[in-house]
């Protein structure tokens, strides 16, 4: 399995549809399972960290209008420009991402405290010369995204942990995320957490450091040749 795949997304599919939009993964195939995501209010859809996919275009027009394209991790640019530029609308930034502009060929925003007309408010996640992440969250729906530092693919995992911190966090797991009490959670690289989401997400803080040896133990058998 590669760790990712390019090319026609044909295997494209929806891992999530609810009342306030949907999830899909591009490529299935791909260890890195990237996952993009629809928010959907009042007919406005806004797609957040999107891989493109042949059928696209058409969840969107049953969706609503797509409003913009956002981004809430400076290297997660992904198709956002390709997106934004066949539909004639511009990629947003969260404010702390403003920098990543210079890597998007594209009309880019940047926005504050809330994605402009939704209840999705913006918080930093982290914010470092090496790393900066945004996430959103909607306390009427309880919909936490999530980009990057917590994650359901299986690099993330270790054994018996249903979402997971990002390995390259795990002595450092993400504070800004305590204190959410989400209905689910969706996250960059892997299918969403809808069953559960509370315990899921406040077990993968607790047990970030201590699950971690066995988290890269297992990823190094993952690696190593038999």
């Amino acid at each position: 399995m590669p760790m990712k795949q390019g090319g026609e997304a044909r295997d494209a599919h929806k891992v999530l549809k609810f009342d306030g939009g949907f999830a899909w993964i591009a490529y299935p195939d791909e260890e890195m399972q990237r996952a993009s995501h629809a928010l959907v209010s009042d007919g406005d859809v806004w797609l957040v960290d999107p891989v493109d996919a042949p059928d696209l275009d058409d969840w969107i027009a049953e969706a609503g209008d797509l409003a913009g394209v956002v981004l809430l991790l400076d290297r997660h640019t992904r198709d956002a420009a390709e997106v934004a530029n066949r539909h004639g609308v511009s990629v947003y930034l969260p404010e702390a991402l403003a920098d990543a502009r210079r890597k998007i060929d594209a009309p880019v925003e940047t926005f504050s405290k809330t994605l402009p007309g939704t209840d999705y408010r913006v918080f930093t996640v982290l914010d470092t010369p090496v790393w900066t992440e945004a996430g959103l969250y909607n306390d009427e729906t309880g919909t936490l995204v999530v980009a990057e530092s917590v994650g359901t693919a299986e690099f993330f995992r270790a054994p018996g942990e249903r979402l997971g911190v990002h390995p390259a966090r795990r002595l450092f797991p993400p504070t800004a995320l305590r204190g959410f009490v989400p209905e689910r959670i969706l996250v960059g690289h892997g299918e969403p957490i809808t069953d559960e989401a509370p315990a899921a997400l406040r077990e993968a803080l607790a047990g970030s450091r201590r699950n971690s040896p066995r988290l890269y133990a297992k990823s190094l058998k993952t690696f190593l040749p038999l």
